[in-house]
């Protein structure tokens, strides 16, 4: 993941002057995601997302953040089909159900500007979808719903930021690259991502232990290693595709005053 924003093209903070009369149309799918192989997750979407995803941690030796792999190659999710579709029945997560809005901060890093991708395909002046603004200039339920949502995001975001610390801090993570062979000889593999080092982990003392049990931050790094095992299947997926059968293995803007503001958590 280059950018925290993926697929946000052209995203703009929301006011009444300049949409004040733009609906969003929901029904256009996930098109918009289909380019992109990971997105990032927040620790309480690990037990929905780890039945279905690899869940691992991308970054620096600094920070990292949990992420879904959804593709094994630039450019590719293998859930989203040629109409724009989410594979049926697999959970979707919260950082693509939040597109097209997305929040920034003010300059004092106090609130939170809500902004809006004016590229989003749904985006629109004919009335089709759901008002952002009446025609008062008041906002509507759908826009408030957004609001709350996108601020229990971040809330959630920030729980998931102390969570990697841990992690680090306890120098649990440890590189992780993922190999399979095509069935025409060539290798490939998928790295760049880090994974809790079962080791490692057995080796941390109760009080620890104890407090990761306590913040559920135990349950979700055991989620994490368990959903690795998506790994072949993903893989095996996408040899398939490129050459038929094959034997994979995993190894280990400044703000204005009408600017949308929540304070920040």
């Amino acid at each position: 993941m280059t950018t925290q924003l993926l697929f946000y093209k052209n995203a703009r903070p929301v006011t009444v002057s300049a949409h004040g009369d733009l609906s969003v149309r929901g029904t256009d799918g996930y098109g918009f995601a289909s380019k992109v192989n990971s997105v990032p997750l927040t620790a309480i979407e690990f037990a929905a997302a780890a039945g279905h995803y690899p869940i691992v941690f991308a970054g620096t030796e600094e920070r990292v953040m949990p992420a879904v792999i959804l593709g094994v190659k630039d450019q590719e999710n293998f859930f989203v089909d040629e109409d724009g579709a989410w594979k049926a029945g697999t959970y979707i997560p919260a950082f693509v159900r939040r597109y097209p809005f997305v929040f920034s901060t003010d300059k004092a890093n106090n609130n939170f500007i809500l902004n809006i991708d004016e590229n989003y395909s749904g985006c629109n002046r004919d009335g089709s979808g759901e008002r952002l603004f009446d025609s008062d200039g008041k906002q509507t339920i759908y826009l408030q719903n957004i609001l709350r949502f996108l601020q229990e995001y971040q809330g959630q975001f920030r729980r998931t930021e102390a969570y990697c610390k841990r992690l680090l801090d306890l120098g649990l993570l440890q590189p992780m690259q993922a190999q399979f062979n095509l069935a025409d000889g060539a290798r490939r593999s998928l790295s760049g991502f880090m994974s809790v080092d079962r080791e490692k982990l057995r080796g941390i003392d109760d009080e620890t232990l104890r407090q990761m049990f306590d913040t559920d931050e135990l349950e979700c790094t055991f989620l994490h290693l368990h959903s690795t095992r998506h790994f072949q299947a993903m893989l095996a997926q996408f040899a398939g595709k490129e050459s038929g059968d094959a034997a994979p293995e995993a190894g280990g803007e400044t703000p204005d005053a009408e600017t949308l503001e929540a304070e920040s958590t």
